[in-house]
């Protein structure tokens, strides 16, 4: 049995793991990420009770209740990197015990859906859409440090976008899907398609502004991707990470999306928060009945 060291397994003086501030008795079994540390706050706002509010750095943590479902809602702040740290520091509370800095003999797997914001790469899927990822491809760096096993599916995609990107320089795409119990009862009533993790905001999604592109075509070249008859949707900077990392670790992961801007014809959402409050009570809608 692995024990982790004071440098690998970091705790504050309360005992709490070191980004999340967090104990173990802090969370629920199913835990709703966001990106934004206010949409926290607009998530809890629909619990019938509160019986939790933490907070460090970017990580802010509401636990409470949804009839007699208890939930836990954490903001990640933006990127893969910053995902590395949340579900490696939630998986070490379920399945870590702390004092002894021991692996727990029987495994916890947590429920982990993101709610977030997003942009659609094809002019047919509107602004104001609610999308959820039947698979996502990580463009971003962070599972290569990752042992990792494939489903058939995961394998066969990411050949299919490794040849389809092969003349970009710097590119090792990867491909994961979701568990498939959340996507069949959580993104119930939602637009499905295949998501791109970004590593970045602006070029690395195809936006310019002063600085120039390296890969001008990005765009293009992602929106012609076909797989199966699967088409790449849209653009986010988190997903992936969370689906490797989750079943990496054993948890279930999903992907709930609110299509604010529609890059092909360069339109942006005229009610963004409405569209976002949409997301969360479709999510919370599905969530609660697991």
């Amino acid at each position: 049995m692995s024990q982790y060291s004071d440098a690998d397994l970091i705790l504050n003086p309360d005992g709490s793991v070191y980004h999340l501030n967090l104990l173990p008795e802090d969370i629920a079994d199913t835990i709703i990420t966001v990106g934004d540390p206010d949409r926290v706050s607009e998530v809890s706002a629909f619990f019938d009770k509160l019986e939790l509010q933490k907070g460090k750095r970017e990580f802010i943590t509401h636990t409470g209740y949804i009839g007699k479902k208890r939930l836990s809602v954490i903001s990640t702040g933006i990127g893969t990197d910053n995902i590395d740290i949340v579900i490696n520091e939630l998986d070490a509370l379920v399945n870590i015990d702390l004092k002894t800095r021991k692996d727990k003999p029987k495994k916890k797997s947590l429920e982990i859906v993101r709610i977030g914001t997003s942009g659609t790469l094809q002019d047919d899927i509107p602004v104001d859409t609610i999308l959820v990822s039947e698979f996502a491809i990580g463009l971003d760096a962070l599972m290569p440090y990752y042992s990792r096993e494939y489903s058939t599916q995961e394998q066969r995609l990411e050949n299919a976008i490794e040849k389809h990107l092969s003349d970009i320089k710097g590119l090792s795409p990867y491909a994961v899907e979701p568990d498939l119990g959340l996507l069949t009862n959580v993104g119930d009533g939602a637009a499905k398609g295949i998501t791109i993790t970004a590593p970045g905001f602006y070029a690395p999604q195809g936006r310019a502004l002063r600085a120039k592109q390296a890969v001008p075509f990005l765009l293009e070249r992602l929106q012609k991707f076909n797989f199966e008859d699967k088409r790449i949707t849209n653009f986010e900077m988190e997903t992936a990470g969370i689906y490797a990392l989750a079943k990496v670790l054993g948890h279930k992961a999903l992907s709930v999306n609110a299509i604010l801007a529609n890059r092909k014809k360069g339109s942006f959402s005229t009610k963004p928060q409405k569209v976002i409050m949409a997301s969360i009570t479709f999510a919370l809608k599905n969530i609660i009945k697991l």
